[in-house]
């Protein structure tokens, strides 16, 4: 039978020594593997283990349940959050109003490029959203994810460099496994009828993009909220807030 991963997540009350040796080794007499196990936040410890028996992970479940000094607070298939989680012992901050809205600060710059990573690998078509103020990392974070996913990456329109306004692609860019990174603002605030046709056929092919300044793009395009996968928010500190009206002049002055 195939082996398969479950995610467990458990809060302690009482940190006595050895609670997680005990763990463990009943974990290890029901043959059942730790692959990966960190602090996740304080008294939280995320735990990653593979079974290809469903019966001993629900009685690992019932049998848990019953132990007063933890409390279990998640036990599923991981999922991509689980797996970071772990992996850097810490969550990533998700909107609880909007699930599809992740929130990272410029000290997260590592755990953003891994969540990246992990999203770009996809294949087909999504549409990534990347809020942020100027000189915050985003175009950045980016490329670092599109580096760790193993992609190519294509500018339609940027500002690292310099301004970019992209009319036409080579063959080799027009590939359904590229990252396409659109500047919304430039793609919008000024553009002729060639990068326009452009867009439309990016947009409408079966590959990821990443849209930079998406509420921007929203406004100026037919392309509404809903058309959006994930929105990913990137702050210098939790309290800075976002907004466009400060730097949109400056954007239509250099173009």
């Amino acid at each position: 039978m195939k082996q398969k991963q479950w995610y467990m997540e458990y809060k302690i009350h009482k940190n006595r020594p050895g609670l997680l040796g005990d763990i463990a080794s009943m974990l290890g007499m029901l043959e059942v593997n730790i692959l990966t196990i960190n602090g996740v936040e304080g008294e939280t410890r995320g735990m990653l283990i593979e079974s290809n028996d469903d019966e001993k992970i629900a009685l690992i479940g019932n049998m848990l349940s019953k132990v007063d000094s933890i409390t279990v607070t998640a036990f599923r298939s991981p999922r991509l959050v689980d797996l970071l989680a772990v992996r850097h012992g810490r969550y990533i901050n998700r909107d609880s109003d909007d699930q599809k809205t992740f929130r990272f600060t410029r000290d997260e710059l590592g755990l953003l490029v891994d969540f990246l990573g992990e999203v770009l690998k996809r294949d087909g078509h999504q549409v990534i959203g990347l809020r942020g103020m100027p000189r915050v990392g985003k175009t950045e974070s980016i490329i670092a994810g599109s580096v760790c996913a193993m992609k190519r990456w294509t500018f339609v329109s940027s500002t690292l460099l310099r301004q970019t306004v992209r009319s036409q692609l080579s063959e080799d860019e027009i590939n359904p496994h590229n990252v396409f990174i659109i500047d919304g603002i430039i793609s919008t605030l000024r553009t002729n009828e060639k990068h326009h046709q452009l867009l439309q056929e990016i947009m409408s092919m079966p590959s990821t993009k990443v849209i930079e300044h998406p509420d921007v793009f929203i406004k100026e395009t037919s392309y509404e909220y809903d058309d959006f996968d994930i929105i990913i928010e990137l702050r210098n500190n939790p309290e800075e807030e976002i907004v466009y009206d400060t730097f949109t002049t400056m954007y239509d002055d250099e173009l």
